[in-house]
């Protein structure tokens, strides 16, 4: 029996680079992404390298994910993992 993953995953290793508009497009090949975001730094008002994308179904974020994750983006290797929910 797989494990469920969810709807959400968390996306880490983003080159600071990436933009909001660049990580939904990247993930948005594998289904409706319903929800995007970059965790900002308050000080330097950047994102710290890490984020998430949300799905409309967990198969979309299955798929997603076994894509994605390992991928090079920006010159970084993109980890991609289910978030944990709870």
């Amino acid at each position: 029996m797989s494990q469920r993953i969810g709807t959400k995953l968390f996306v880490y290793r983003l080159s600071f680079y990436t933009t909001l508009d660049q990580l939904k497009k990247l993930f948005s090949p594998f289904g409706v992404v319903t929800n995007a975001n970059l965790v900002m730094d308050p000080v330097t008002k950047r994102h710290k390298g890490f984020g998430f994308v949300s799905y409309k179904t967990e198969i979309e974020a299955e798929k997603a994910m076994k894509a994605m994750n390992g991928r090079i983006v920006n010159g970084r290797l993109l980890l991609v993992e289910p978030a944990n929910e709870k």
